[in-house]
């Protein structure tokens, strides 16, 4: 009961402030837990998610992320059409995460998505106010994001998946 309701209350807010942070890295994780069988998806609407062209597809735009992350034409993740993507990626990723769970889909969607909303807004004025402090370059700082946002990834699909 206890994993049950970290699983809920940390897990997936989780992977919506990871998805606040980078788009697809979330979804590639759990993808790749879905595929080795760890996320049960099997027999409901998102068993797509545990195919390994799925993993691999959103492993690739993970990776295109990272690097365009870096570059200085980027728009911030502030903006409507990166802050709507996320929000989006963050309702597909507690959906699929709750109905790999047997759980209501839309408690998934508003927990993912709350983390989402905390994770764009909180890692964008951290990582400028970093910047700001260390008067030097933004990509070692985004690096540490990337390194971090695969990190909590694989931490909130471990407690997901038990």
């Amino acid at each position: 009961m206890a994993m049950q309701m970290m699983t809920w209350l940390f897990a997936i807010p989780l992977l919506g402030l990871v998805t606040g942070m980078r788009t697809m890295t979330a979804m590639a994780v759990l993808c790749w837990f879905a595929y080795a069988g760890h996320l049960s998806v099997d027999d409901n609407w998102a068993a797509w998610s545990g195919k390994l062209i799925t993993a691999i597809i959103f492993s690739m735009l993970a990776i295109g992320e990272y690097i365009a992350d870096k570059l200085p034409k980027t728009p911030n993740r502030t903006a409507p059409f990166p802050l709507v993507a996320r929000l989006v990626v963050a309702g597909l990723i507690g959906a699929i995460t709750a109905a790999g769970l047997n759980g209501s889909g839309m408690e998934g969607v508003i927990l993912c998505v709350a983390g989402a909303l905390v994770g764009t807004f909180a890692s964008f004025l951290i990582r400028r106010e970093i910047v700001a402090r260390r008067g030097g370059k933004d990509w070692p700082v985004a690096l540490i994001e990337d390194v971090s946002a695969v990190f909590c990834a694989v931490l909130a699909m471990g407690i997901v998946t038990g």
